[in-house]
């Protein structure tokens, strides 16, 4: 009964059933391998050899797969059909092999399948190969570049930048992608142009709208009308001018579908239409194909195999009817260059079953397989066939011509059932509808109205549309692109925010160091052209070794020459290239490097745990300092006045606070407070921060003792304090609420706890008795991580699966010696005093 393994017990289920009992289905959870985070993993030097360990996790996964193949001479691997797929089959091998667990005349095959099918399960499994020595490779050569990255880069950040957490091949060009997207966004000045609009009728009382297209004989750009005045003039030019239709003209038009989804797109519309991050919509991805509802998930293609084609075309017709399904089926072609990643789209396994036949609880799942079978079957529809219809009206001596412009759908076709969303909202003016215009009828003017308008800034990024970049950019791959877009978030280096990601301080300072120190590595090509090379690694036309060798001889160098500047001439560097940012020239033309508070020091950028601020040459006489985005950060602002001081909100360099007045000479510290967590900066007002600025609060006088109680946030958070006494308190609102009552109880259960732990003796679980050696009382205890021995200051953790009711004395002073060795305390006892 040969021995199947997939990576996950969901797979593991579905796959069981379509093979029944004649095969043994177990599951790896995963590698079962990794490169171990430490110095020396692997190693240039002699050949780029990778020491490879089993996680603690997988020792027993792969001890219940070693103990199956004592009875199963045959090993079929039957992971996913990319890259890591191939990865995990290999390392599975591997391990096994080491382990003795494969024998000589045991068989190992491969057999891969794009959906969990029973069809599709029991053709892979006619058709079995080997493990794909090249695609194995390719993986390596990767996994080999993270480390190389990850583990020479990140020290360099750690000892240069106080609080980088880490640089990486792909995070950090994405995290490039996002800084300079703020960058630009920053330096971006708006332009003013104006708009006018007119609210025409036809003569049978029919209204629609009208912009002007042509002002003074001379057809209008975008910029033309540049202000209020300019506008005005060409308002009166219209309203001073009897208008007629001069010409109508319609023309068919039609739409076709969008291709079915790859990974990239898939993650893209899900955002769109559900603002659902990359990570959650790979997990549930991930569930829908285990239950063999999808077909695989982590994909670059767009074809569809021939069978699916033809299930859906008559899915369409037993639907819709024959008129929705065009005469010959729609052909979508790869765009990927790369062979390893490029499998069939994803697509329902079975055309006919729509969200509501399907067994699924989760509210993601439902929504996500709804979304692939629509856009699966709107794929292979008839176009829709739209009629668009252009209006322009004139006046009689051509000094005036306005344009409508509408559209009607005369067959919805794919429109039925899908439409795909779009990044830029804007409403389509030619999605309105006319009324029967005529050309030569009269234009009879409603209203004439200006409207101003102002250039914006190109957006921030979501996760869906920095997917949709690294794509366009070629860097990363399907599977890696939802791990990437998570790093930099977990790393603190980008916030996400109403679906949009904004770099964090520390983010901004670890790119300008990389395009400082690192260039070519941060750059868009280098590792849009190192994906190539591992693309052609996998195809089987270039030596892994070769390419990580070449990559090595120059990284190696550039991480020898930073590691030898001093931290002092890393941030003068970086001030000097964030300059134009941080000093931007000011209105007065004085220097704007001059301290704003004293006159007398010069800013500079200064690094931090949260990345960096600016701050006073002449610290600590000067305390000035501000974030590196300057004062009006973020939404900065006067709240409003209290007692004649100014109350603003700012934001610093651990988050929006509170301010009470200015700093001065005279108040170098006026009184702050930080915005607890779950207060929005855009819903505080002066009330808020009034109370904010008010705490501690006092509650009252305890009633044993008459000392005052008191309410307040500290750096951990909510909390009431009675002396040297603290509580913590859930919600930062309760600090304003709290009574009495509810204030004494609750320092009541803190005391009882503080009891239990540090402010009494705890109570050991056995007592043992005197040490037989060296004196003094021997315990069996009870801690938080589990029960340990205690004698003198030496603390042994009772072995696992040992009970502290069975241990002896003799047990004890085992454990005792066996610590105390490890800890370098001679003797293992304590120091007898000089007879």
């Amino acid at each position: 009964m040969p021995v199947v393994v997939v990576e996950s017990p969901a797979k593991a289920k579905t796959i069981n059933k379509y093979l029944g009992s004649d095969y043994t289905v177990l599951a790896s959870y995963g590698h079962v391998r990794d490169l171990p985070p430490k110095d020396g993993s692997v190693d240039p030097e002699h050949g780029f050899e990778m020491k490879w360990e089993v996680g603690a996790d997988s020792r027993k996964h792969v001890k219940a797969i070693a103990d199956a193949l004592k009875d199963d001479n045959a090993l079929i691997l039957a992971t996913d059909p990319d890259r890591e797929g191939e990865a995990i089959s290999w390392h599975l091998e591997e391990t096994l092999r080491k382990r003795k667990a494969i024998r000589k005349d045991t068989e190992v095959r491969r057999v891969v399948f794009n959906a969990i099918t029973k069809s599709a399960v029991t053709e892979a499994m006619k058709n079995p190969r080997d493990v794909d020595g090249d695609l194995v490779e390719a993986y390596l050569a990767r996994r080999a570049l993270d480390y190389l990255v990850g583990f020479n880069l990140s020290p360099v950040l750690w000892r240069k930048l106080p609080g980088a957490r880490s640089a990486g091949r792909v995070q950090s060009v994405c995290l490039r992608l996002i800084v300079e997207r703020e960058m630009e966004i920053e330096a971006f000045r708006p332009r003013e142009y104006w708009t006018v609009k007119a609210q025409l009728s036809t003569p049978r009382g029919q209204s629609y709208e009208a912009r002007l297209t042509v002002l003074a004989g001379q057809k209008l750009d975008k910029y033309d009308i540049e202000n209020a005045t300019q506008a005005e003039l060409a308002q009166r030019a219209i309203e001073s001018r009897d208008l007629t239709v001069s010409a109508v003209e319609a023309k068919p038009a039609s739409r076709n579908p969008a291709a079915p989804f790859m990974t990239s797109t898939l993650q893209q519309e899900a955002s769109r239409k559900f603002g659902m991050g990359a990570r959650q919509t790979m997990s549930a991805a991930q569930r829908l194909y285990e239950a063999g509802l999808i077909t695989y998930m982590r994909t670059d293609g767009i074809d569809m195999a021939p069978e699916a084609v033809h299930a859906a075309r008559d899915a369409i017709r037993d639907r819709y009817g024959a008129d929705y399904v065009p005469e010959s089926p729609r052909m979508y072609k790869n765009k990927a260059k790369n062979a390893q990643e490029a499998h069939e789209c994803i697509r329902p396994t079975e055309m006919t079953r729509d969200a509501g036949q399907i067994k699924v609880a989760d509210a993601d799942q439902r929504k996500l397989y709804d979304l692939i079978w629509k856009r699966t079957l709107a794929c292979q529809m008839e176009a829709a066939r739209l009629e668009r219809t252009t209006v322009d009206i004139a006046s009689a001596d051509g000094q005036v011509a306005l344009r409508a412009t509408g559209q009607v759908v005369l067959f919805d076709g794919f429109l039925k059932i899908y439409e795909e969303g779009r990044d830029d909202v804007a409403a389509d003016e030619d999605d309105k509808r006319l009324p029967q215009i005529m050309q030569g009828e009269r234009a009879e003017k409603q209203s004439v109205t200006p409207e101003q308008h102002f250039t914006q800034p190109p957006p921030r990024y979501t996760e869906a549309t920095l997917v949709k970049k690294m794509e366009e950019l070629g860097i990363g791959r399907p599977s890696t692109y939802a791990s990437i877009v998570t790093t930099i978030q977990d790393r603190e280096y980008v916030r996400k925010e109403k679906n949009r990601l904004i770099p964090e301080d520390k983010g901004r300072i670890v790119t300008v160091f990389l395009l400082n120190f690192f260039r070519k590595y941060v750059g868009y090509e280098f590792t849009a052209d190192l994906e190539d090379e591992l693309d052609v690694i996998s195809a089987g036309e270039a030596d892994y070794k070769k390419v990580l060798a070449d990559f090595w001889r120059d990284f190696s160098a550039a991480i020898a020459e930073t590691s030898e500047l001093r931290t002092a001439e890393v941030i003068d560097r970086l001030d000097e290239a964030l300059a134009p940012m941080l000093y931007p020239p000011r209105e007065d033309g004085s220097d704007p490097r001059a301290c704003p508070l004293c006159g007398e020091g010069s800013l500079h950028l200064k690094p931090s745990r949260s990345g960096g601020f600016v701050g006073c040459s002449r610290y600590p006489d000067c305390r000035y300092t501000r974030p590196l985005g300057g004062e009006d950060q973020g939404g900065d602002r006067v709240l409003g006045e209290d007692a004649g001081d100014e109350i603003s909100l700012r934001s610093g360099r651990f988050g929006p606070y509170v301010q009470r007045g200015e700093v001065t000479e005279e108040n170098k510290k006026p009184p702050r407070a930080s915005l607890p967590k779950g207060w929005s900066a855009d819903d505080m007002d002066l009330e808020k921060a009034l109370m904010l600025l008010s705490l501690p609060r006092e509650v009252g006088p305890h009633p044993d003792d008459g000392e005052m109680i008191e309410a307040g946030i500290g750096r951990y958070g909510p909390f009431v304090k009675h002396g040297k006494l603290y509580a913590n308190l859930k919600d930062p609102d309760e600090v304003f609420t709290i009574g009495m009552n509810r204030a004494v109880e609750e320092l009541a259960k803190k005391a009882a706890s503080r009891g239990k732990g540090r402010g009494t003796a705890a109570k050991p679980l056995k007592e043992l008795g005197e040490h037989p050696a060296e004196g003094g009382a021997v315990n069996v205890m009870d801690g938080r991580y589990g029960p340990y021995v205690k004698w003198e200051k030496v603390n042994a953790t009772l072995p696992k699966g040992v009970e502290p009711a069975d241990v002896t004395m003799e047990m004890a002073v085992e454990l005792i010696a066996e610590k105390a060795a490890k800890g370098g305390k001679k003797g293992g006892g304590r120091k007898r005093k000089a007879s």
